[in-house]
């Protein structure tokens, strides 16, 4: 019983605040949800602003606690929508978050002679530009406040040499390295920097895949020879945001099901 008490205490995020973006949607949702059985207070933000709103809702519902969750906007691709909505976060809850999953990103399924200008410029604005203007703001702030995590969710398309996806994996490998790089800076801030690096799981963003046709061969190239659950990365997730990772920093995590092992 002692045993199991002290496991539970260092995987519980009571008492703590965490903003999701892209999270209307696929691993940023399931992430959300995630983190409030957890106990956290949860902020979902992404776009779609209804989206959120009424996941946050449905948190809040569940958990008898209309404080539980809370929906905002936020668009990577208007820089000016993050502080308002990280100053939103401090207005509704009195304090900044102290969990970034920095989740929101797109794809864009083509061979590289096929990229045009305004898909190229796109995908870096969400997933690289984007994503390292909501790091840094969050950063910012936690640094006023004593420390936290962040994990910016990369792809296992920034770690191999994925075909059809030039301008997607670019932005996911420099998100990569923008991991090590805020890791090294602010481990002295109290901020840990992890990277959660999914392969190809069943959301929303996988039906590119699918429109394409390319399903069975993803499959066969995954040694599990299945294609990833958002709950598989509920360990993963709970290890990098909690204090059972708090010696943590710079790490690249793989939840692939092996596929970056396979020559296939």
């Amino acid at each position: 019983m002692t045993e199991n008490l002290m496991l539970e205490e260092l995987f519980t995020l009571r008492g703590r605040l965490a903003l999701v973006t892209g999270a209307s949607s696929g691993i940023g949702l399931h992430a959300a949800g995630l983190l409030a059985r957890a106990g956290a207070k949860v902020v979902l933000a992404a776009r779609r602003l209804h989206a959120v709103q009424t996941a946050a809702a449905e948190i809040a519902k569940q958990y008898g606690d209309a404080n539980a969750a809370h929906g905002i906007h936020i668009d990577l691709n208007r820089l000016e929508t993050i502080p308002l909505a990280l100053d939103e976060i401090e207005r509704v809850f009195g304090r900044p978050a102290d969990i970034l999953i920095n989740n929101a990103g797109i794809i864009h399924f083509a061979r590289f002679l096929d990229h045009d200008d305004e898909a190229v410029a796109r995908i870096f604005a969400t997933n690289l530009n984007g994503s390292f203007a909501v790091a840094r703001e969050a950063a910012r702030r936690m640094v006023k406040t004593g420390g936290g995590s962040i994990i910016n969710v990369g792809s296992t398309a920034g770690l191999r040499t994925p075909g059809s996806l030039a301008a997607y994996g670019v932005s996911k490998t420099g998100l990569v390295q923008l991991t090590k790089i805020m890791a090294l800076e602010l481990a002295s801030k109290k901020i840990r920097v992890n990277a959660l690096c999914p392969g190809n799981f069943v959301t929303e963003m996988h039906q590119v895949f699918t429109e394409h046709k390319v399903d069975e061969t993803i499959v066969k190239r995954i040694p599990q020879r299945r294609l990833g659950s958002p709950d598989d990365l509920d360990g993963p997730i709970l290890l990098l945001a909690s204090d059972a990772g708090r010696y943590m920093t710079g790490t690249v995590i793989t939840v692939d099901g092996g596929q970056t092992l396979s020559w296939l």
